[in-house]
């Protein structure tokens, strides 16, 4: 939270429970305590912001349309949205997503971070669209994707070429990208601070 209009009234808690707490904060990369924020009758507003720094994305989240949000994205959500901690599969563990994210579903908006700038990409049916993993940042649960090398079949050819693992995405349906990798910004850190030391 950044700021909030007069008389906007905050309670924090662990939604759901201790287990609930706990597996959002350690598996999803969301908070143990979710803060509540209710305005006053007369209304109010709340400003939020990610962590790293890019945009800040709202996605609409409806009953048939629920979303798989990267580990570490997600910031806040409408009430009457639900948010729980899902496996999203070997695919995201494999390709640098830590296999778990955040399930958001239910009626309404979740906010999400996003390193950079967003690109939203809708998918036609039968329409693919290929993506380096660290640059994935949601998907609705009604897509179809796989993951693999970025060049098939070749370890040594994707090591030469610097691209490691891609998710092949199928439509129908959308996905929204991050402009930058916050992987590959740390792993740049670390070498570049391991260089200085070793001078």
């Amino acid at each position: 939270m950044i700021a909030h209009s007069a008389g906007v009234q905050l309670e924090s808690k662990t939604q759901g429970g201790i287990l609930k707490g706990l597996s959002r904060s350690l598996l999803g990369g969301g908070s143990f305590f979710v803060t509540t924020y209710t305005a006053p009758a007369d209304g109010g507003w709340v400003d939020v912001a990610g962590l790293l720094p890019g945009d800040t994305v709202p996605i609409t989240i409806t009953p048939e349309r629920p979303f798989f949000l990267r580990r570490g994205s997600w910031i806040a959500n409408s009430s009457e949205v639900e948010i729980d901690t899902q496996w999203g599969g070997m695919a995201n563990l494999f390709g640098g997503e830590g296999g778990f994210g955040i399930r958001a579903s239910g009626q309404g908006e979740a906010l999400v971070s996003i390193y950079g700038a967003v690109d939203v990409i809708d998918l036609q049916p039968q329409e693919i669209v290929t993506i380096d993993t660290g640059h994935v940042v949601a998907y609705d649960l009604s897509i179809q994707f796989q993951m693999r090398r970025a060049v098939e079949g070749r370890t040594l050819q994707s090591a030469k070429s610097g691209e490691g693992w891609v998710f092949d995405f199928a439509g129908p349906g959308r996905v929204l990208l991050q402009s930058r990798n916050p992987d590959a910004f740390l792993e740049w850190m670390v070498h570049t601070v391991a260089a200085r030391v070793q001078r």
